[in-house]
Formats: C-alpha cells, structure tokens, sequence
C-alpha cells in the first residue's frame, strides 16, 4: 500500500516514537502479505490517537464517535459478508468508552477484526488515566494515583467465549506480525491486544518497560486449551504475549446468524416492494 506520509501536505498526529507508526505499519504489511484488495476493507474507529490510524491507510474507513467502532464495524460486515471489516482504536475508545460495545460484540461473535493500541493512558486528551493503567499511574487527574485494578480485556473476552484472544507488543515487531496475521486468518471475532508506549504522556509504560514485563508464550503452549488460557490471561508481571486462546471449531458468526449462506452486499438483494408498502401503511 502507498505510504500515505510521502504525500505532501500530510499532518502527522502522532509524536514522534510512538508506538502508532509501528500498528500502522503492521496492518498495511498483513493486508499486503494476505494480498487483501483495497477495495474490500474497510477499516473503522472511534475518537483517539490510535483511532486516526485508518486515516493514514489507502482504503475504505469509517470514523465514528468515541468508543462505537464496533457495533459500526459489526453492521458493515453484516451488510457486505465479504468485506474483510477491522474495528481499531485505543485502550480507553474501546474498553472505556466502548466498554459495553465491547462485550457484546463478542456475545455476537461477527467475523470482524479487533485491533486495540493498548498504551495505559488517554494520549488524544492531554495523559489521563485510561481502563488499562497501572496502579499507582500518577496523572495531573489522577493526582494520588490510580486506585483501581487495571481492566483486563483478555480475561473479559475469554469469560463471554470469544474464539480468538490475544496480545502482543509492537516492541518485537515480527511476533506481533505472526500473530495479527493469524487474527486475520480466524474466521469469527478477533482480539488482538497491542501494547505500545505513548512517549509523551506515559513515562513509566516505555518500549523497555514493555519488555521487560512480558514474556512471549513458547511452542509448548497450547492456546485450545480454555483452562490455560483462563490462568494466562490473569498473569501479571510478566504478561505473556501470543495466541493466548483459539477455537478452532467454527461457531455460527452474527452475518452468518442474520444472512445464512447470502453473502451477496446488501444493495444487490431483491425485496418484496408490496411487503415494504404494508408496513408503511401500518404507521
């Protein structure tokens, strides 16, 4: 895909090292490498830094309100089954304001990727705590630190049976990449969790923070197994990084629920016009 920074007159929202550029790239190189067309993504966010990601991303977006990627994203697959949909954003767009969106779009369980820049602050808005930040994270809001327990999507996710859960760091750049590809290939909803530093307003959560506090799941693992799964979405300090659960069987999707086999966009489907009229006349 066109690298959308060579344009001229092109403004750049993202600081300089932000992790963004390295989501950014990824995304487009995984498209590339799957040989997607542009003409069939489309890409949706909310409000944030990491929401303006589809901007910089030569193909179809939608950008919505904050934290209402997803129910967007799970119309847009429904209407056209054959679009390849990813819902991205921040950690606060999607588990905070889209926290409830974010729940039931796994009940729903569309064929939709979901992409979230996990940086544990609110770096659109100046550096205030997000769902993600660790105790302790001391902000100009949160002047005595933050009191709760992080939110922890993995385990929220596994606990509503989503099929795919995971998460990587955009620090090791080639096991994100594995593993996004593989949210890509998955047929039903999609987590892919993604740390990455904000280098303006997180101090403490750094690329070296980030390594040092993960750890990536070796082969030995085996991400069917739900119990495990379960125990590793729970690990803290260090976190594992990878596939953290997979189901491989396929479970009916929300299009599949709504359209059966009809994947046709929703443009080309004939409608009884004598039917519409009916319900018309009833009002």
């Amino acid at each position: 895909m066109q690298n959308i920074f060579e344009r001229e007159n092109v403004d750049v929202a993202w600081c300089p090292g932000c992790g963004n550029f390295g989501i950014l790239k990824l995304i487009k190189e995984v498209l590339e490498d799957l040989a997607v067309p542009k003409q069939q993504i489309v890409m949706v966010s909310g409000i944030g830094q990491a929401a303006k990601t589809p901007y910089y991303v030569d193909t179809n977006m939608f950008g919505g309100l904050h934290g209402r990627a997803l129910p967007v994203a799970t119309a847009i697959k429904a209407a056209n089954p054959e679009l390849t949909v990813i819902a991205e954003g921040g950690d606060g767009d999607m588990y905070g304001e889209g926290g409830n969106h974010f729940l039931h779009t796994i009940r729903r369980n569309p064929d939709i990727i979901h992409i979230v820049h996990n940086n544990m602050v609110y770096g659109l808005t100046k550096g205030q705590a997000s769902p993600t930040s660790q105790q302790g994270f001391i902000t100009k809001v949160q002047v005595s630190g933050v009191s709760n327990e992080p939110f922890n999507p993995l385990g929220v996710a596994l606990s509503l049976k989503a099929g795919f859960v995971s998460r990587v760091n955009i620090g090791n750049y080639a096991h994100a990449k594995e593993v996004v590809k593989a949210a890509f290939i998955h047929r039903g909803y999609a987590l892919v969790d993604i740390f990455q530093p904000c280098v303006t307003f997180n101090k403490i959560n750094t690329y070296q923070w980030f390594k040092e506090n993960t750890y990536i799941l070796d082969d030995t693992y085996d991400h069917t197994d739900f119990d495990k799964a379960i125990k590793k979405a729970f690990e803290t300090m260090p976190m594992p990084l990878g596939i953290i659960y997979q189901d491989k069987e396929h479970h009916a999707t929300f299009e599949e629920h709504l359209r059966g086999k009809d994947t046709r966009p929703l443009y080309q489907t004939q409608h009884d016009l004598s039917k519409i009229q009916e319900l018309f006349n009833g009002y």
